[in-house]
C-alpha cells in the first residue's frame, strides 16, 4: 500500500504559532517534532519510507525537505499554486496510478494526532484488505465520538457488513460537514456516526473514474500531467495544467458524489483529535477536562482547564484562571477564552492590509 500524508493547509485556528511561512504541520505542537514528522513516524515499521508520499505546496518545498530527509526526493508532490484539495487529490493519484493503478492508496492528514497508533496501523491494514479484494471502494476510516463536536465533519454509517477480528466494517450512509450542537449531540447518540478525520483508503483507478465520470475537466488536466510523468516537460506542463484547475473541495468534487454502494466504513477508536485549533489540541492532550495544559515556563495558580503554550524564554503565570488559552511567542500574546477560539481566524484575516499583517 502507498501512503499520501497532505501537508498544504495554513491552520489559522493554531494562531499564532501557525502562520502562512510556517504552517501547524511544521510546528513542532505535540513533543518535539512536527505534527508532518509525527504522521510519517506512527506508519512505521508497517507502511516503508519508499512507498510515503507527500503532497504540499511549491512554496514548502524546503521546509518539508529539512523537516522529512528520509523521505524518497521523487515522493514530493508539489502543487505550484493551492487549488484545495480537489486538484490536489487528483493529482496525487494520477501519480502513483501511472505504474500501480490498483494498488490501494491511504490519504491522510499532516495535522493531527493519533494516541494509539498500532490500531491505527491495523485498521489502515484492515482498509488495505478491504480494498485489495474490491478494486472499486472506497474505505472511510472514522474515529468514534468522544463528544458532541460541532467543529469536525462526522460519518453516518449503516449495517454491519463485515467483521475484521473484530474490527467492524459498515455500510456507508452520507457525510456531514459540521453539524449545529443540537445535531451532534444527536450524532453522538444514536451511536450511527463518527468523527470523519478525512482518512480513506482506495485505488487510483477508482477514484480518477470518479473525477472523468463527475469532474471531467479536472481529470483531463491529471491526465496530461500523469502523460508527463518522468518525461523532461513534466515541471512545465504540471506548471502549466495545475494552476488553470478550479479551486474545489474533495468533499465537493467526489465525495459528494460518489455512488454510496461503493463506499463503506470503519468506526473504530483510534485516540484521533484535530489539533486544528488550540481548544481540540487541549482535548487531545488533557488526561481530565479540568487539566491544565501548558508548555514552556508556565506557572499557574488556582486554576483549571486551561491551555498555556509559552514559546519565549520569559515565565508565563497565571492566577485564578478558567478555561482559558494563552499562547505567548516572541511577537504576538494571544488570550482568550476556550470559547472564543473560533473568532481567531477572522481575527488573522482582518489583520490583512494592516500594519500586523506581516505577523499573519
Amino acid at each position: 500500500m502507498k501512503v499520501v500524508i497532505f501537508a498544504g493547509g495554513v491552520g489559522t485556528r493554531l494562531w499564532p504559532l501557525s502562520r502562512k511561512s510556517t504552517p501547524k504541520q511544521f510546528e513542532k505542537i505535540v513533543g518535539d517534532k512536527s505534527t508532518l514528522q509525527l504522521a510519517v513516524e506512527r506508519l512505521q515499521p508497517d507502511i516503508s519510507l519508499p512507498d510515503i508520499y507527500i503532497a504540499t505546496g511549491k512554496k514548502y518545498e524546503d521546509i518539508v525537505r529539512r523537516h522529512l530527509p528520509q523521505i524518497p526526493p521523487e515522493n514530493f508532490i508539489f502543487e505550484p499554486e493551492m487549488k484545495d484539495v480537489g486538484p490536489a487529490v487528483g493529482v496525487a493519484m494520477g501519480i502513483i496510478g501511472k505504474d500501480n493503478p490498483d494498488l490501494p492508496v491511504a490519504i491522510i492528514w499532516s495535522d493531527h494526532f493519533v494516541k494509539k497508533e498500532r490500531r491505527f496501523r491495523e485498521v489502515l491494514g484492515f482498509a488495505e484488505k478491504l480494498v485489495s479484494k474490491n478494486k472499486n471502494s472506497l474505505i472511510f476510516i472514522g474515529q468514534r465520538a468522544r463528544f458532541a463536536n460541532q467543529n469536525l465533519g462526522w460519518i453516518e454509517f449503516a449495517e454491519e457488513i463485515e467483521d475484521i477480528r473484530g474490527t467492524k466494517v459498515f455500510r456507508f450512509k452520507r457525510l456531514i460537514y459540521r453539524p449545529s450542537l443540537e445535531e451532534a449531540e444527536k450524532f453522538l447518540e444514536t451511536q450511527t456516526f463518527a468523527w470523519n478525520p478525512g482518512y480513506f483508503v482506495t485505488t487510483p483507478q477508482f477514484i480518477l473514474s470518479q473525477y472523468e465520470k463527475f469532474r471531467p475537466d479536472l481529470w483531463k488536466g491529471i491526465m496530461k500531467i500523469q502523460d508527463a510523468l518522468g518525461q523532461k516537460n513534466y515541471e512545465k506542463v504540471l506548471n502549466d495544467i495545475y494552476p488553470t484547475f478550479e479551486k474545489i473541495s474533495f468533499d465537493n468534487a467526489i465525495l459528494e458524489k460518489i455512488n454510496p454502494a461503493h463506499v463503506s466504513v470503519i468506526a473504530a477508536d483510534l485516540g484521533w483529535s484535530d489539533v486544528g485549533a488550540w481548544e481540540a489540541l487541549k482535548e487531545a492532550l488533557q488526561v481530565s477536562a479540568k487539566e491544565n495544559v501548558i508548555r514552556g515556563k508556565v506557572l499557574l495558580e488556582d486554576s483549571t482547564d486551561n491551555l498555556v503554550f509559552n514559546y519565549t524564554d520569559q515565565l508565563a503565570v497565571g492566577i485564578d484562571l478558567n478555561s482559558v488559552i494563552v499562547i505567548s511567542t516572541d511577537d504576538v500574546i494571544l488570550v482568550c477564552p476556550k470559547a472564543s477560539v473560533p473568532k481567531i481566524k477572522k481575527l488573522v484575516e482582518s489583520l490583512a492590509g494592516t500594519p500586523h499583517e506581516h505577523l499573519t
